[in-house]
């Protein structure tokens, strides 16, 4: 079998299915990826030969601003179409292409390979109303936005088209996608390694001003690739003081950049970390907050292991791997009421839900998390087994994974 991967930032969300087609003999497995990018992942593994694109010149500034993302896909798409035809002229067909089709490069992946099925990860479809915009009246959308949003569909509606079948981790974020191509979409989630990420002592852990953890302290976590509105962390930093001033032991970690992944950027080169701290950090003690940026994995799994409140807070928007991680490490998870977080959390039996706008309900409930963690130990062995016997990477989500590919490629939908 020959399959193609199809990614910017590559191995992204097939960082276990692409290894583990390559490891048999009987396939043959190429990866596109953006140059920068898959320098980064030399070495990933000795069967998957990588191919790299420079990063594509974006919209001219003569083009329509609705039509800047669509501009700039259409430019990524050609540049994976001229990877693609030199593999086709070297004789390498895919019976499978995996793409990711949000940033275009699908979009000519057909032409070059017609005979080829086509899997798309399906990860966000963009609405104007109903999930992630408009959610948060603290960060309101124009109308403007309505209808610009309207025209970001475009280059994964042109994609879906030519699709053969999609993947969504999600039933939610299957469920944002127009309903004529539901029927195409598998719910499949990328899966935990619960093996690694598991709980275990953590004997000490270094802060970065100084001074140890260890399992048993009183932590506080939160996690986000990067801390800004759309996961919650203005609610977040807002519920601390009246935390910190109840509980006068508890420390408090916060993995995640200062980058902006959703949502728009703040004037002046501004991050939200800056400006909430700026907001609420004279009435915290400074040296029982600490901001750990990003981690290797190993000592994220760590901060998962020490914990004895973990918050997870989303606007209606894709599931964080973080959440799924915290609760393979039996984390006590707090986490917002929102899509699709109630898939993954059912309230008191594997976690709690709060509102999402309340920093005041979420801070009572920190704080009753903390005075009582006896009230949390089924809760956090049901976290734990939900994700063994539901999203367990060996066991659970990498064998329909690999069925559905295998599938595709015997020609069968």
């Amino acid at each position: 079998m020959r399959i193609l991967f199809v990614h910017q930032n590559f191995p992204g969300q097939y960082k276990h299915l692409a290894p583990a087609l390559a490891n048999s003999p009987a396939n043959q497995v190429v990866a596109i990826g953006e140059q920068a990018n898959v320098k980064r992942a030399q070495g990933f593994h000795p069967r998957v030969r990588l191919l790299a694109y420079p990063e594509p010149v974006g919209a001219s500034q003569q083009t329509h601003h609705y039509l800047h993302s669509t501009e700039a896909a259409v430019r990524r798409g050609q540049a994976v179409l001229r990877l693609a035809l030199a593999l086709r002229k070297q004789g390498f067909v895919p019976d499978v292409i995996c793409a990711h089709p949000a940033w275009g490069e699908a979009l000519f992946l057909k032409e070059a390979f017609p005979d080829a099925r086509l899997l798309l990860y399906l990860e966000f479809f963009y609405r104007a109303r109903g999930s992630d915009m408009n959610f948060d009246d603290e960060f309101p959308t124009s109308f403007d936005d309505q209808c610009r949003i309207r025209l970001r569909n475009a280059t994964q509606l042109i994609s879906l088209e030519a699709a053969d079948a999609g993947l969504s981790p999600t039933r939610w974020q299957r469920e944002q996608y127009p309903k004529a191509f539901q029927g195409l979409i598998e719910v499949i989630h990328d899966g935990v390694q619960t093996e690694v990420v598991c709980p275990g002592p953590v004997a000490e852990f270094a802060l970065p001003g100084g001074g140890t953890l260890r399992s048993g302290d009183e932590v506080i976590t939160y996690v986000a690739r990067n801390l800004e509105p759309y996961r919650g962390f203005h609610r977040f930093m807002r519920a601390l003081p009246a935390v910190l001033s109840a509980r006068p032991k508890a420390q408090v970690l916060i993995v995640g950049g200062d980058e902006v992944s959703y949502g728009r950027r703040l004037p002046g080169g501004e991050s939200y970390r800056q400006r909430y701290w700026r907001e609420v950090g004279g009435l915290l003690d400074g040296k029982r907050v600490h901001f750990m940026g990003k981690l290797p994995y190993h000592k994220f799994i760590d901060v998962l292991r020490l914990s004895r409140a973990h918050v997870y807070l989303t606007y209606p928007f894709v599931l964080s791997w973080s959440l799924l991680e915290a609760m393979s490490c039996a984390c006590p998870v707090i986490a917002s009421d929102t899509a699709p977080v109630r898939e993954v959390i059912s309230a008191g039996r594997n976690g709690l839900l709060v509102d999402f706008f309340s920093p005041t309900a979420l801070a009572e409930t920190i704080i009753s998390v903390l005075e009582d963690p006896g009230q949390m130990t089924a809760l956090r062995r049901r976290a734990r087994q939900d994700i063994e016997e539901q999203l367990d990477l060996a066991s659970q989500t990498l064998p329909r994974l690999l069925a559905l590919v295998e599938q595709l490629a015997a020609g069968k939908s």
